[in-house]
């Protein structure tokens, strides 16, 4: 059994130096600079001044907090002078659903937005932002937990798609797309268990749905969105890469805008 302090998945590890910031008072600083936060690491059970001014900023952000012992801080530590306090910077600022539906109303575009749920490697979601800006989608949508930010990777892979498409953080996926729903969005996700995409009428104000590769759209998810779509597929494996997947389904909503 491994402990729940010192097993972390990669996803959860910074990736470079540049994207640490160590020190109580250098990470308060940073949250009320307005640099974006992604995942805060903090000494277990420490509940100083300086320590509970840094929660509460990351309350405010809605950061993502992780309590784990000094060990694992020394371990993540290049300084070694944390003072029980490490944050993990975007490598990018984070944008707003409703810049993005702005955005769309100023091109008189109908939203096409996507939502990623459970999407946890950085090339993945580095991809998908290509593949969003490529297909002409106003911005990319990511819960704040089990999802991967703003990285490095994330920046590198979308080939520079990322300075041109906005991509906004929620805390919760289900219910931001029932709101939407109020506003006249409809949603789809893919479920290979769903209607054949060819037969769905994919056109207006849409979000695209997409999960992991090994669990799909969560349940809860699923069950907001309107239809399921089916890729065809007729290999002997049953299940595409969540980029690609993401790819054929955003180029078949491009397809049916222009007919």
């Amino acid at each position: 059994m491994t402990d729940r302090h010192t097993a972390m998945d990669k996803n959860e590890l910074p990736e470079g130096p540049e994207l640490k910031i160590e020190g109580r008072n250098a990470v308060i600083e940073a949250f009320r600079a307005g640099k974006p936060i992604d995942k805060l690491f903090i000494l277990e059970d420490c509940q100083d001044g300086p320590v509970m001014t840094i929660k509460r900023e990351a309350r405010k952000c809605g950061t993502q907090v992780k309590y784990v012992t000094r060990d694992r801080l020394d371990q993540l530590s290049e300084t070694g002078k944390h003072q029980g306090v490490i944050a993990w910077a975007a490598a990018y600022q984070y944008s707003s659903i409703e810049d993005m539906l702005a955005a769309a109303a100023k091109k008189n575009e109908p939203p096409f937005l996507l939502f990623l749920d459970n999407i946890e490697d950085p090339h993945n979601l580095g991809a998908i932002i290509r593949t969003a800006n490529l297909a002409g989608a106003h911005g990319v949508v990511i819960p704040k937990n089990r999802a991967v930010g703003l990285t490095a990777t994330v920046a590198k892979t979308s080939a520079g798609a990322l300075n041109f498409t906005p991509v906004a953080k929620v805390t919760n996926l289900a219910v931001t797309i029932e709101e939407l729903k109020q506003k006249g969005m409809w949603f789809v996700c893919a479920d290979m268990n769903g209607v054949r995409m060819y037969d769905l009428d994919l056109k207006g104000s849409i979000g695209l749905v997409i999960g992991s590769e090994g669990g799909g759209v969560g349940r809860l998810v699923r069950e907001k969105c309107d239809y399921a779509a089916a890729i065809p597929m007729a290999g002997d494996i049953d299940s595409l890469n969540a980029s690609v997947a993401a790819g054929v389904l955003a180029y078949e909503i491009v397809r049916q805008r222009l007919t």
